[in-house]
């Protein structure tokens, strides 16, 4: 299996492949309007108390982190790829994390865990994994945000889009597994819905809001 191949069944926490096309796209990928998860960041907030400490996994072109910071959170913003965090940095005057999903060890530190089309691409046989650390990174009563390309046909468990991207692909049920499985929730919802993608469309999403224990 070639460096930048992938199948459902492997473990490694990241695709080369998929970084590659972040790196090569940045800069147009910074120009483009907001996609998915941009209806979703002001209810997210909404549950914060004034100056939380939000974690960013995958702060792509900035977006969702320049209107966190302007509303006075305390924001970690975070992404594996230099070349995106150059793009945020550029446009939220800070510097950006580099870290992949795999590499988070921080400990009761966070209020909030925002992902925002970011975790889909993480392999669904590591996803439970990561999802542990998340849980691991916010403190007690902390809530996390993520969001996810659905299962559809072919792409059921894990595959590539057209611009040869990895996504889990998961389907409702597989996701809430994946989050039991990584630790106690005092609340999960995971919630179907339309949304548009890189290449234009509508396609099926699923938005995860979940809450740790106090």
């Amino acid at each position: 299996m070639p460096a930048t191949g992938y199948h459902p069944g492997m473990t490694e926490p990241f695709d080369p492949g998929t970084l590659s096309f972040y790196a090569r796209e940045a800069v147009d990928y910074a120009t483009r309007r907001p996609l998915a998860g941009d209806h979703q960041l002001q209810p997210f907030l909404a549950r914060l108390p004034a100056g939380a400490r939000i974690l960013e996994l995958g702060a792509g072109a900035g977006r969702d982190a320049e209107r966190t910071i302007a509303q006075g959170f305390d924001l970690d913003p975070t992404d594996a790829v230099p070349e995106l965090a150059a793009e945020a940095e550029a446009r939220i005057g800070r510097p950006v994390r580099i870290m992949r999903f795999d590499e988070l060890e921080a400990q009761a530190a966070y209020d909030a865990v925002w992902a925002n089309a970011s975790l889909h691409h993480a392999p669904a046989t590591a996803l439970p994994a990561i999802l542990a650390r998340v849980h691991r990174a916010l403190k007690p009563g902390g809530w996390h945000f993520a969001n996810y390309k659905a299962a559809n046909g072919d792409h059921a468990g894990g595959g590539r889009d057209f611009l040869g991207r990895y996504y889990n692909y998961p389907s409702q049920a597989q996701l809430t597994a994946a989050y039991d499985a990584a630790g106690p929730w005092a609340e999960l919802d995971v919630e179907p819905y339309e949304d548009g993608t890189y290449g234009g469309g509508l396609i099926p999403w699923l938005a995860v809001t979940a809450r740790k224990p106090d």
